[in-house]
């Protein structure tokens, strides 16, 4: 039951090339940085990821891009990140756009073993009627684009079907974890982290704080251990190393109050 591993690198050593991994983060909120840059520097290629967006530059799966290490990415965001629209656009890139919510909704059907739903969303454009491109050529043309997605009527509504996004992997950023796997996660930072562990066949999760079974409350437990298949225990360093979007800084007390 101890599912604690040594080190990061150990923790994603049997990764292959060409591996699927769903990756938990919203922007550079909650991202698995640690497992990613374990991933960058063995050098493991031809990954198809699954994450709401791909980081920004040099921080998080920017990493993986800027080593070419990412063949596909089903994501949401595209924004933020000069190095994945580049490498899109130059047709180095494959990116399946794919609305938020059907995002989340897809790595959670694989976990609950749902292979596909049905959802309104997407009804009335290219999600449902296909054409997206998926794929650039060099010279600027649709090399691959998204296929027409199957449509059925219900209830006098219609709706189309999206298929569960299974991943071969999952690395996932969490405040606490214990040495089963139960893991707590800080407010925004939770996002999309439990449904990418549910989703994989092996979840990482690396974790902030490091408890012994039986300190965290049961009733508190966000994502349980079955979820879970190995835990990498964070430095303090590593633990305090978050990096900050768009920084806002209050403006002086003096003009807050007028003066």
């Amino acid at each position: 039951m101890d599912k604690v591993v040594p080190t990061a690198a150990a923790a994603v050593a049997d990764i292959p090339d060409g591996a699927s991994i769903a990756s938990g983060g919203f922007g550079i909120c909650g991202i698995p940085a640690v497992l990613i840059d374990a991933i960058a520097e063995a050098g493991i290629s031809e990954l198809e990821v699954y994450s709401n967006n791909c980081g920004t530059d040099g921080i998080g799966l920017a990493r993986l891009l800027e080593r070419k290490l990412i063949r596909r990415i089903v994501a949401s965001y595209v924004g933020e990140n000069k190095e994945f629209a580049r490498q899109y656009l130059a047709g180095e890139l494959e990116v399946e756009l794919t609305p938020q919510g059907t995002l989340a909704e897809r790595l959670r059907a694989a976990g609950a073993g749902i292979p596909a739903f049905y959802t309104a969303t997407g009804i009335g454009t290219q999600v449902a009627d296909g054409g997206l491109p998926w794929r650039y050529a060099e010279d600027g043309s649709i090399a691959v684009m998204s296929p027409p997605k199957p449509i059925t009527s219900l209830d006098g509504r219609t709706f189309l079907l999206e298929r569960a996004l299974p991943a071969d992997f999952a690395i996932v950023r969490a405040w606490k974890g214990d040495r089963h796997g139960n893991l707590l996660f800080r407010k925004a930072a939770r996002n999309f982290n439990p449904v990418c562990a549910m989703a994989a066949t092996v979840a990482i999760a690396e974790v902030e704080e490091l408890v012994e079974p039986g300190q965290l409350d049961p009733e508190a437990v966000q994502l349980p251990g079955i979820y879970i298949d190995r835990v990498v225990a964070l430095s303090a360093e590593q633990a305090a190393d978050k990096g900050i979007e768009r920084l806002t800084l209050r403006s002086d007390e003096s003009e807050i109050a007028g003066g």
